[in-house]
């Protein structure tokens, strides 16, 4: 696929986005959905520790999150690219809320297990590879093309915001109430979700009828082609998919380099936490401003290189403050990350693949996750509680360096024209 030569005017105009169109109650729906994540993210573990000692069977709970990503990311990019997206993340959201729903029944009622948390947990992230599939190729033709990159983060610095600094601080308060009230609460967002889905302007133009005899493995392997054919979105799948294993190095041990390296207990964790949280707040608002001045693959190529100086400052300096300062830079980068690489993949990839395209990049970026996690557990085991930032900032730049190459060609292409 050839480089867009129109990328740095329109990067150059003045991006006005109106809430109007649609864009305002598609915001409205991430975000109130996202809201309702939040507080089932840290509602679940919280029950898991209440039902069981084992903290295999509670690690299993998050595990139960990543799994249906790599087994079924790639199928849910090709149903979303095979049916009306509206429809489709109405649907989903719909049977999310009856099934959270009758979890927060059952959990009040006393009848909750951790085999049924894990059935949960996997339920809905198995419905979760559909909608977030169908939500990135639907965004396209909600907004005009040259503000794609504030519409993306506008909706995930308010994702982020609903998630992190409301959901989270709600939960305890919710709990007092009752065990269950905190799914009961997500049920209703689920519901909320749909009904402003259901309610967008149907999309202008007609999708084009699919050839007869069309299956599924094909329309897999065509996206899995587009991805791999896209020299740059090939290189920045590369580079998230190196990243992501160093995040899942850094998350699974973050906890025990703050309270035990640090000395830093769990106020400190809760300060590191917080700080990337804003950090990622306060990338999310400049990240449409930084890609207008470097271009979103310089601004890419940029983050990652910031973040693995971030990594280096956590492994080797013994000290609170530098490590809540690093960590919100980090989170800050990471947003501006998040917004350019997926306005990028919906800018160069066609309309008709962008579903398919989203899922096998996200899903050979997810399945880093886990094994990062594993990786962060045997270094810390071997090195020290202050080894991982230092594997993770290694993996990064390796993520650097698979990129590099890719930003060169297209500055040159860029240039040439």
């Amino acid at each position: 696929m050839s480089v867009s030569a129109s990328e740095p005017a329109v990067l150059a105009e003045p991006a006005v986005l109106s809430w109007r169109g649609g864009f305002g109650r598609l915001w409205a729906a991430a975000v109130v959905s996202r809201f309702g994540d939040g507080l089932r993210g840290a509602a679940l573990p919280l029950l898991a520790t209440s039902l069981t000692g084992s903290p295999l069977l509670v690690s299993l709970v998050t595990a139960a999150g990543f799994l249906p990503w790599i087994l079924f990311g790639l199928l849910g990019g090709a149903v979303a690219d095979r049916v009306d997206q509206r429809r489709a993340m109405r649907s989903v959201d719909a049977v999310r809320a009856v099934l959270t729903g009758a979890f927060a029944l059952t959990v009040a009622l006393g009848h909750a297990s951790i085999g049924l948390l894990l059935a949960l947990a996997f339920a809905l992230t198995t419905a979760q590879t559909l909608f977030d599939n169908a939500a990135t190729a639907l965004l396209p033709s909600v907004v005009p093309a040259a503000v794609l990159g504030r519409a993306n983060s506008r909706l995930m610095t308010g994702q982020t915001i609903a998630g992190a600094f409301v959901a989270a601080p709600l939960v305890a308060v919710l709990l007092a109430f009752s065990a269950g009230a905190p799914f009961a609460v997500d049920a209703a967002t689920f519901a909320a979700a749909a009904a402003l889905v259901a309610s967008l302007p149907a999309p202008a133009g007609q999708r084009p009828p699919r050839p007869a005899g069309r299956t599924l493995r094909r329309d897999i392997a065509e996206g899995l082609r587009a991805l791999w054919d896209d020299r740059l979105l090939r290189a920045l799948c590369a580079a998230n998919t190196v990243a992501n294993i160093g995040v899942g190095v850094l998350v699974a041990t973050l906890v025990l380099q703050v309270t035990g390296w640090l000395h830093a207990g769990r106020g400190g964790f809760a300060a590191v936490i917080t700080a990337y949280g804003v950090g990622s707040v306060l990338g999310g608002a400049a990240a449409e401003r930084l890609t207008r001045w470097l271009g979103r693959a310089r601004a890419l190529l940029t983050g990652l290189a910031v973040q693995t100086c971030c990594l280096v400052v956590l492994g080797t300096v013994r000290s609170l403050a530098a490590a809540v300062a690093v960590m919100a830079v980090f989170g800050a980068f990471g947003m501006v990350w998040n917004v350019s690489e997926v306005t990028l993949l919906q800018e160069r990839t066609p309309a008709g693949l962008l579903g398919r395209v989203s899922a096998a990049n996200r899903t050979l970026s997810v399945a880093g996750a886990p094994l990062g996690a594993l990786l962060g557990g045997a270094t810390a085991t071997a090195w020290g509680l202050n080894a991982p930032p230092l594997a993770a900032a290694a993996l990064f730049c390796c993520a650097v360096g698979v990129l590099i190459p890719a930003v060169a060609r297209r500055d040159g292409e860029l240039s040439a024209r």
